[in-house]
């Protein structure tokens, strides 16, 4: 399935919140100084992919306020559907992010209650999945409420009968459940997805007491058929049935880790949507991960295929690869 321009589809859902950030080093209770904007895994990852030139949607639930006006008018003007379901009753979520030392990000979520944590199936408007060639989850929109989890199984079962990849990062945040009570959830879901992210302690999470790589082997005995290991500066590798491949990691100046896995995972899923073959989309995602850390925010540095180009060939000018 393919729009009319050609640009093959991609949709996603979940909560994007808006985001509070200091501009400077150190605690928030002495910040004067901060910047607004908004993030969410599902949002970052659709603004990323459009940026690398695909044809994304995203769907989620926004409080009727000036917070929600913003997801949606930030998350439209960098090139994205947003199937923005305006709820009355609930107010949009909100994150705020300091930076107690140069090198370390601290996250807090005021989300309880959200509108985004409102999510129930019948926001899936009709034939929205099924227009798509892939449909991207995490698992914090499982773990958000029942009712979000729900709506990402009715969406899985619509996307495998409409013969759509099913992708799922497994994004554990320990803030919204304890591992005994997110494993069993998060396996439910990684095993009916097509390729699932995840990094060493997600895949652990999974299935407790193995490892990572017997926690990989284990999900291939399942329905996906690609399993994506995210080990950060150390690279990443992808475990398939019959082969693995790695890729090293890139050496930076990191400014601000959060949202590198959601970039990494679109410069991924762009690779798999393009047919580019595993060693290069691992290396457009190590590239696409590297570079989002580089500067502040959640995805505002996520790269276009010309700024992956133009990375790689200074890279290779001055190597940085270990």
């Amino acid at each position: 399935m393919t729009t009319v321009s050609g640009r093959r589809r991609v949709a996603t859902l979940g909560e994007t919140m808006a985001l509070v950030r200091s501009r400077d080093i150190g605690s928030l209770r002495h910040a004067s100084d901060l910047a607004l904007g908004i993030g969410g895994a599902e949002s970052n990852v659709a603004i990323a992919l459009s940026r690398l030139g695909l044809d994304v949607s995203w769907l989620g639930r926004v409080g009727d306020d000036s917070l929600g006006e913003r997801v949606v008018r930030e998350i439209r003007a960098e090139g994205v559907d947003a199937r923005a379901v305006i709820d009355a009753g609930a107010p949009t979520g909100l994150m705020l992010k300091e930076r107690p030392r140069p090198t370390s990000t601290r996250v807090l979520y005021y989300r309880s209650g959200s509108a985004g944590s409102r999510l129930v199936p019948s926001d899936l408007p009709d034939g929205w999945i099924e227009q798509a060639d892939l449909l991207h989850l995490t698992g914090i929109t499982a773990l958000i409420s029942k009712s979000a989890r729900e709506t990402l199984s009715v969406a899985i079962d619509r996307a495998h009968a409409a013969g759509a990849t099913v992708t799922f990062d497994i994004n554990y945040r320990s803030s919204l459940a304890s591992p005994a009570v997110a494993g069993p959830w998060l396996r439910e879901l990684a095993e009916r997805a097509d390729i699932v992210f995840g990094g060493p302690e997600e895949f652990e999470l999974l299935y407790p007491g193995t490892d990572a790589a017997v926690a990989c082997a284990r999900l291939l005995e399942h329905r996906p058929a690609e399993v994506v290991l995210k080990r950060g500066a150390d690279g990443a590798t992808t475990v398939l049935a019959t082969r693995v491949v790695e890729a090293p990691g890139l050496v930076i100046e990191v400014v601000d880790t959060v949202g590198a896995g959601d970039a990494f995972v679109a410069g991924y899923l762009s690779g798999v949507l393009d047919g580019s073959d595993l060693p290069a989309r691992l290396h457009r995602a190590n590239v696409c991960g590297a570079m989002l850390c580089m500067t502040p925010g959640d995805w505002e540095s996520s790269p276009t295929l010309r700024d992956i180009e133009q990375f790689t060939a200074a890279s290779d000018r001055d190597p940085v690869l270990r």
